[in-house]
C-alpha cells in the first residue's frame, strides 16, 4: 500500500491564508512573498513561501514568526532595513578596499610583490555566517570578502640592536595587536543564529533606532538568570557525565565573560549608551550580566564568531565549542516567549533624547 504523505489541515485559525500576499524575513531583510501552503503540525504553524520575483528553487517552509502582514507599517520597516543593510555593506566595502590598499603598500615596502606568495587571504565572515539576499532577485549569496595581509614586512635597512630591542619591547606591551603568525593560524568560528531568533533582533533594531525606545533594565530575566537556567537544564539528567557537565559550566562561564567585556563597547546602539552609563553608575557592585537580559545576549552571538577567531583554538576545539553554542541557542529558541517580549521596551523620556543626541 502506497504510504501517503502526512499533511495536517489547519484546525486552528492561522494568521495567514493560502494565496495571501505577505512579507517574509529571509536573513536580515524582508521580502515580498506569497503564501502557497499552510501546515499545522504538532501545534506548530508553518507556511510554504514563494518570494516574489525569485526562482521557485527559493521556495521554502518558514515558521509563523518570519511572516508579516502586507501593510504600510511593515513595508516601511522593510525599506528601513534595506537602507540600513545597504549602508552596512557600503561600510564593509570601504573597509575592505582600505585594507587591500594597505596590504599592497605593505607588499611594496617589504621589497616583494604581493602576488608572489607575499600575501594570503582569510575569509571575514559575519557574526552569524547567515546567507542574505540582495535587493534584486539573484542566485548569488554574499559571504564577506577576504582580507589580505602581506607577509613581506622585513625592513630593507637593518636596524640597530637598540632599535630591535625597543621594537620587541613595544610588541610585548602592545598585546592588542595580533602578530602575522597569530592572524594566519587563527581558526575562523562561524556561529549560526537560528532563524527563530532573527525576528527578535530585527524588532530590537526597529524599536531602538526608529521608535526610540529602550529595553527596560534590570531585565525581567537577566543574562545570569538565563545562563543559570541553562546549566540546570543541562545538568539535571542522570545520563550526564562529569566531563559533559564541566564543559557546560566552562562554556557558560565563557559566555558570561565575553558578554561583560563586549557589552559596553560592541553590543549597544548609540541611543542606548546614556542608559548604560547611568546603569553602571547606579549599580557599581554589579556586572552587566546581572542587569541586561535576553536581547542583548542574542546580540552577543552576532559578534561572537569574530571574537573567537582570535583565540588559540584548534579545529577540534572549535567544533566542540560550536556544538555547545548551538545547543545553547536551541535552548534560547525553546524559551523565547519566556525570556523575550516587545513589552520589555519602554518609551524614552524627552530629557533622555537630549542626552542621546
Amino acid at each position: 500500500m502506497k504510504e501517503e504523505v502526512s499533511m495536517e489541515k489547519p484546525t486552528v485559525k492561522t494568521k495567514f491564508q493560502e494565496s495571501e500576499k505577505v512579507l517574509c524575513f529571509h536573513g536580515p531583510l524582508i521580502y515580498e512573498a506569497k503564501c502557497l501552503k499552510v501546515q499545522v503540525k504538532d501545534k506548530q504553524v508553518k507556511y510554504f513561501i514563494h518570494y516574489a520575483g525569485w526562482n521557485k528553487n527559493w521556495d521554502e517552509w518558514v515558521p509563523e514568526s518570519r511572516v508579516l502582514k502586507l501593510s504600510d507599517a511593515n513595508i516601511s520597516r522593510q525599506k528601513d532595513l534595506q537602507k540600513a543593510h545597504e549602508a552596512s555593506l557600503k561600510n564593509k566595502k570601504n573597509k575592505k578596499e582600505k585594507k587591500n590598499k594597505l596590504a599592497k603598500e605593505s607588499g611594496k615596502d617589504g621589497g616583494g610583490p604581493v602576488g608572489s606568495g607575499g600575501s594570503r587571504e582569510r575569509s571575514s565572515g559575519g557574526g552569524g555566517g547567515d546567507d542574505s539576499r540582495s535587493s534584486t532577485p539573484s542566485t548569488d549569496r554574499s559571504s564577506g570578502g577576504p582580507g589580505k595581509r602581506s607577509t613581506a614586512s622585513t625592513p630593507t635597512t637593518p636596524a640597530s640592536k637598540e632599535e630591535s630591542e625597543a621594537r620587541k619591547k613595544r610588541s610585548r606591551l602592545d598585546n592588542t595587536v595580533d602578530t602575522e603568525e597569530q592572524f594566519m593560524t587563527s581558526v575562523e568560528v562561524r556561529v549560526k543564529l537560528p532563524d527563530e531568533l532573527k525576528p527578535a533582533l530585527v524588532d530590537d533594531w526597529d524599536l531602538i533606532n526608529r521608535q526610540r525606545k529602550l529595553a527596560m533594565v534590570p531585565a525581567r530575566h537577566t543574562v545570569d538568570t538565563i545562563l543559570a537556567d541553562y546549566i540546570r537544564a543541562k545538568t539535571s539528567t542522570k545520563s550526564n557525565t562529569p566531563n559533559k557537565e564541566s564543559a557546560v559550566q566552562e562554556v557558560v562561564a565563557g559566555l558570561r565573560e565575553y558578554f561583560n567585556v563586549m557589552l559596553g563597547t560592541q553590543l549597544l546602539y548609540k541611543f542606548e549608551r546614556p542608559q548604560y552609563a547611568e546603569i553602571l553608575q547606579q549599580n557599581k557592585d554589579k556586572q552587566a550580566s546581572d542587569i541586561y537580559g535576553f536581547i542583548h545576549l542574542i546580540r552577543l552571538f552576532v559578534r561572537l564568531g569574530q571574537m573567537l577567531a582570535y583565540t588559540q583554538l584548534d579545529e577540534k576545539s572549535v567544533t566542540l565549542l560550536n556544538f555547545h553554542l548551538q545547543d545553547f541557542l536551541r535552548f534560547m529558541v525553546k524559551h523565547l516567549e519566556t525570556y523575550y517580549s516587545i513589552q520589555d521596551y519602554g518609551v524614552a523620556p524627552p530629557e533622555y533624547h537630549r542626552k542621546a543626541i
